[in-house]
């Protein structure tokens, strides 16, 4: 599936002052990332704050991007949680017209065992209509989806053509690009590895920082995909201090700073997150200064 490869964003959802939905500031940044080199937007995702946006909010949302996008970049879709028939259900009622792919994380809260993991992944595939891309994110999930699972999904579903891996971990990394089916996607979801993995194999990267500096976050990756290291890690370089800070806190508190800092979108974020603290804002403002 060479239409994700390179570097794909997690799209934040902008909000205004009353919390409501910032759609104008929503379709600013998918064309600032259309003119800058992004190849592929994810809608929905973690960093969209998903989980305190309605259902009818997820549909304006969805239907702003698509309208910006006009056609131009293909688009993914996060649909995941922990009730594997609730997830199926979203699926078959959700109007996936125009979108190209679901990115699904592996189940959160329940920890559910590799058979379970696996099971689970399973039901989805069996009903979607859509290429499915997993989701490993120990971090916010409470467990690892093995290499060993990952690999036993992707040989046995032709419609699970990749994986969104953002264990940290760069032995998992390397375990699953040494032993991944031919055109199977090992997708960084860990912006600060993700050049590493690149050059190690990976097909790219589902970034939240690139979303900001898309212009210099899609040239490193591409660099890193032709192989020439030489030239993408002074890129890295000068991206890390920026990476690491929209991390500190939580994310997207520390994405939407950088963004209030470009003028792009506010950083307001909705309860149970707030706002990245002062200290933390200044210095993303001279993050961003140094790299505008």
């Amino acid at each position: 599936m060479t239409k994700f490869l390179g570097t794909g964003v997690a799209l934040i959802t902008p909000f205004k002052s009353d919390l409501s939905v910032d759609h104008e500031a929503l379709a600013d940044i998918v064309n600032y990332n259309i003119d800058n080199g992004t190849e592929y937007l994810v809608i929905c995702g973690t960093t969209a704050e998903s989980v305190t946006l309605t259902k009818q909010e997820k549909k304006d949302v969805t239907s702003t991007i698509k309208q910006a996008n006009n056609g131009r970049l293909p688009l993914v879709f996060g649909i995941g949680g922990s009730n594997t028939a609730d997830i199926i259900e979203e699926i078959k009622t959700t109007d996936l017209d125009g979108i190209d792919a679901i990115l699904s994380v592996s189940p959160y809260y329940t920890k559910p065992t590799q058979e379970g993991i696996y099971q689970h992944f399973k039901a989805i595939s069996e009903v979607s209509p859509k290429p499915i891309i997993l989701y490993n994110v120990p971090g916010r999930t409470a467990s690892n989806m093995l290499p060993a699972t990952t690999l036993r999904l992707a040989n046995d579903f032709e419609n699970i053509i990749g994986i969104k891996e953002a264990g940290n971990n760069v032995g998992q990394y390397l375990q699953l690009l040494k032993h991944k089916p031919d055109g199977f996607l090992i997708i960084s979801g860990d912006d600060d590895l993700a050049l590493g993995v690149v050059l190690a194999g990976g097909a790219g990267v589902i970034s939240v920082l690139g979303q900001a500096f898309p212009k210099q976050f899609s040239k490193m990756i591409r660099l890193g995909l032709e192989g020439n290291a030489k030239e993408a890690y002074p890129i890295h370089f000068k991206l890390m201090d920026v990476t690491a800070q929209i991390f500190e806190e939580n994310n997207p508190a520390g994405i939407k700073a950088v963004f209030e800092a470009l003028q792009l979108a506010m950083d307001t974020v909705r309860l149970p997150l707030v706002v990245a603290s002062d200290g933390l804002k200044e210095k993303i403002r001279n993050s961003v200064a140094r790299l505008k």
